[in-house]
């Protein structure tokens, strides 16, 4: 019989009259093996003093059973509702998932990676940081760990993304508003240097364009993209000699700050102003009023990208297709007309 601190798999093997990849197999809990198999592997577990080291098995095995999700802003509702779609789904799948909050700091963001990477992680799925380079992943690529980003791609980077059609989404909210007799409108929030900014603020000067919207009438004000960045944005729109009649907003945070801007100058959010927001979190439609927004399939991208992650693993491959979602425009009471359109014949409609 082998010594207790020797032991191998190779001792059980022999001590059992089975192979090797069945004591592996019982190790691992596989369902393949017979049971009486695996009660004379357990046995023969028992008699050669064999100790199972989870640790080093996962990495032999490349990967464990815990998934990093790292996000840019969990105070932001949306993502909160991203991560409990993806919770969801490695939850359901035995899967241990580790959340971290990088509050858009990109040295946080470092920090977090290089910890998860030392504890042998399956897989990151990762919503990048403001001022994030490409290179920061290059060292999780380079030693094969599944990466798949939600919500934000980086230039250039060949890393999965799981993502609303931003452009499409933009459009419709701008195109919402033109139809509403706005003639005078407002980008407000996000910043240039991310490229989920370009994508929807494209998607909104596209449509100012085809629908006639001089671009001496159209203002971009970025800001952060929070509460506190919507009211900064509202209070630098209203200091024009022109100010705009009405606002897409880059996601539902901002705009809740608009709102709240708006009803700090005895405005009404609606009438008197009109506000569109960027993603539907469930407090969009409780909100006072309720703000119309374009809707994302918030949990149901978090669960693409889990799904997607796991396949990445089960694979054993970094490569996948982006999944680009479906949006639509969700109309409620915060865009209502530019009244001072009412009476003219590109005016439309009441208040939505």
């Amino acid at each position: 019989m082998a010594s207790r601190a020797k032991a191998t798999i190779f001792d059980i093997a022999r001590e059992a009259g089975v192979s090797k990849s069945t004591v592996s197999l019982v190790l691992q809990g596989s369902g393949l093996i017979r049971p009486e198999t695996a009660v004379k592997v357990r046995k023969a577990i028992e008699d050669v003093g064999y100790v199972y080291n989870r640790g080093a098995a996962n990495l032999r095995k490349a990967h464990s059973n815990v998934i990093g999700m790292v996000i840019n802003d969990l105070t932001n509702p949306f993502f909160a509702e991203l991560a409990v779609g993806m919770e969801r789904v490695f939850q359901s799948a035995g899967i241990v998932p580790f959340i971290a909050n990088t509050a858009e700091n990109p040295v946080r963001q470092e920090e977090v990676l290089k910890s998860l990477m030392e504890q042998g992680v399956a897989g990151l799925i990762v919503s990048p940081a403001r001022g994030t380079t490409p290179g920061a992943f290059r060292r999780l690529e380079l030693a094969g760990v599944p990466v798949v980003f939600a919500m934000r791609r980086l230039p250039e980077s060949r890393i999965p993304v799981i993502a609303p059609d931003n452009h499409r989404g933009a459009y419709l909210a701008a195109a919402h508003l033109i139809a509403k007799g706005h003639r005078r409108l407002a980008f407000f929030g996000g910043t240039s240097d991310l490229v989920v900014y370009q994508e929807r603020l494209g998607g909104f000067r596209e449509a100012c364009e085809t629908l006639g919207i001089s671009a001496r009438d159209v203002l971009v004000v970025e800001g952060e993209t929070n509460r506190r960045g919507g009211l900064a944005c509202l209070d630098t729109a209203l200091t024009m000699a022109e100010p705009p009649t009405a606002a897409l907003c880059f996601n539902d945070a901002v705009a809740f700050g608009v709102m709240l801007a708006l009803r700090k100058r005895r405005l009404e959010p609606g009438p008197d102003f009109a506000v569109v927001g960027f993603d539907d979190v469930v407090e969009a439609e409780h909100y006072m009023p309720a703000l119309t927004s374009v809707a994302v399939d918030t949990a149901g991208l978090g669960e693409r990208a889990a799904h997607v992650m796991l396949k990445l693993i089960q694979s054993r491959t970094t490569r996948a297709e982006d999944h680009i979602g479906a949006v639509n425009l969700v109309v409620r009471e915060s865009c209502g007309p530019d009244l001072r359109t009412r009476n003219r014949p590109t005016g439309t409609g009441g208040a939505a």
